[in-house]
């Protein structure tokens, strides 16, 4: 496809040469952009998917730290529970407030791995991380050809270094919880959008065979499935669909065709086929989304496991995600002048700051967005730098934010991948690798609940205990963590009285002081993760 500069973008010039299918209109100063040092590699989307494939694969495997209980808990474990009988079900999954449409996905990789022998300890793992890597490699893929076709290839060229070395993308995106799979699908869905939707955007001059092919109902109707697949994952998605409909969805001619033959029809074919498959997999009637969003939405269930002021999001939340791209990411916002994305990203901020409970994961969908602002900067700076604005022996401004951007966030994302908070996984390991050659019996948790994998990763089918932190209808109850927590040692000795019916137990170090003399006469530290 072929479109020129939008003029009213405020978007740097593209450079020549730089290969695949876009080019754009030179810039009137006749100056070329130099490339990134590697943009040899980007030459196709073919390499930039190579690229993307091979990065994720390597980010995967070395994310091995926990983050949140939902990438074990309300994934792996169902999928390990489908494929080979046992499993934990979480109080969600008998209230029906999950689909097993994304679990499924793992479990058919479970089976693969079953079918071929291949279901070790470490294979049991590390393989799902490396799946999520190949869906995260598209999501790159899909952010690069965004970003050139509402800019120019140049900056889809910074737009994807900015999200290859943010911190909080390696940390996550190769993660399997449904925030990673819809962040990948609200990127990929939003590209056939502009492709079908923005023919024309701003003064753009598009001949009359390109804008055909820009409105083509193919790509807006996969679009919309892509959209309705999100939504069927992570029903919070609609939050943003909702904003990409409705401002194109005002300037529509044709609006009953739109809602009646595209909208309708797919996102009743998901629903049906989602719905089908819950029911099956639940054993009675049952509509996920419904219960999902009257719980989270209408009753403010998720609120049991805390709340945050409502400026969270902004103050703390969304900039400690993207980190030191936050000025970049910000300055591109108002060169680029491209409001339709920013406000889609203040509109998901705001939307999810209603709610009280926040986490990080939730706004993950849009932190793509704000790469493309950090790339349209950095491009912008590689402009000047082509145009000879920079002082022979010394290192110009863009190599100075190259170069900060490396050191803020590398390290960073290191450290969170590899080091911090990786004992119970390490410890699931262990006792994984134990359990294989006979010298586990039943375990017992003493811990808050969730805070280790679980039968996904020991994969072996043996008695295990954890705390268990059910949310009660009666409020001011306290669960089974909360009362450990509050006093470990009476506690245990009222609900398990002999621990010696367990052959080994799971603790932090700050609670094992409070309950040494009970573990005193019967174990012994055989691990220290």
């Amino acid at each position: 496809m072929s479109h020129r500069r939008r003029s009213n973008a405020g978007d740097p010039p593209p450079p020549e040469g730089t290969g695949g299918s876009s080019t754009a209109e030179a810039s009137s100063t006749g100056e070329e952009n130099p490339d990134l040092p590697w943009a040899w590699a980007l030459g196709s989307e073919r390499r930039v998917l190579a690229l993307a494939l091979a990065f994720r694969a390597a980010n995967a495997l070395l994310v091995r730290t926990y983050f949140n209980p939902d990438e074990h808990w309300q994934c792996l474990e169902v999928a390990h529970r489908i494929v080979f009988g046992y499993g934990h079900l979480t109080w969600e999954w008998k209230r029906g407030l999950r689909s097993y449409l994304h679990p499924f996905i793992f479990a058919a990789l479970y089976k693969i791995l079953s079918l071929l022998h291949l279901d070790s300890p470490w294979f049991m793992a590390m393989a799902p991380r490396l799946l999520q890597s190949v869906f995260a490699s598209f999501g790159d893929l899909y952010l690069y050809k965004l970003s050139k076709l509402i800019f120019n290839n140049h900056v889809a060229q910074w737009a994807l270094f900015s999200q290859l070395v943010n911190w909080f993308m390696f940390f996550c995106i190769t993660r399997t919880l449904s925030n990673s799979m819809e962040t990948v699908l609200t990127v990929t869905g939003l590209y056939y959008w502009f492709v079908a939707i923005e023919s024309v955007q701003g003064n753009s001059v598009v001949s009359k065979q390109q804008a055909a092919s820009k409105q083509s109902p193919p790509s807006r109707k996969m679009a919309l499935l892509i959209a309705a697949l999100a939504c069927a994952i992570r029903p919070t998605s609609a939050i943003t669909w909702l904003y990409v409909g409705l401002l194109d969805f005002i300037q529509m001619k044709s609006k009953s065709r739109f809602i009646f033959l595209e909208v309708v029809p797919l996102g009743v074919f998901v629903l049906a086929v989602t719905t089908f498959l819950d029911c099956w997999m639940y054993g009675s009637r049952v509509i996920v989304p419904l219960n999902f969003l009257k719980f989270n939405l209408f009753s403010s269930g998720g609120d049991y496991y805390g709340t945050h002021v409502f400026h969270w999001y902004f103050s703390q939340g969304f900039p400690s995600m993207i980190w030191t791209f936050l000025p970049f990411s910000i300055s591109g916002i108002l060169k680029s002048r491209e409001w339709r994305l920013a406000g889609l990203i203040v509109w998901v901020l705001v939307v999810y700051s209603i709610l009280g409970h926040k986490e990080f994961r939730f706004v993950l969908p849009v932190l793509p967005f704000m790469f493309m602002f950090s790339g349209h900067n950095l491009a912008a700076m590689a402009q000047l730098k082509g145009k000879g604005h920079n002082e022979k022996g010394r290192l110009s401004r863009l190599k100075l934010s190259v170069i900060l951007l490396i050191l803020t966030n590398v390290p960073m994302a290191l450290y969170m991948s590899l080091y911090h908070q990786r004992g119970t996984e390490d410890a699931m390991l262990y006792l994984s690798r134990e359990a294989h050659d006979g010298r586990v019996k039943s375990v017992l948790f003493l811990m808050p609940c969730h805070s280790t994998p679980y039968y996904s990763t020991l994969h072996y089918n043996l008695p295990m205990r954890f705390l268990d932190c059910t949310p009660s209808e009666n409020k001011g109850t306290l669960d089974e963590s909360d009362r450990f927590l509050m006093n470990p040692a009476d506690f245990v000795g009222e609900v398990f009285g002999n621990l010696s019916s367990f052959s080994h137990i799971v603790l932090f170090e700050s609670e094992e002081r409070h309950v040494k003399l009970l573990l005193r006469n019967s174990f012994q530290e055989v691990k220290h993760c």
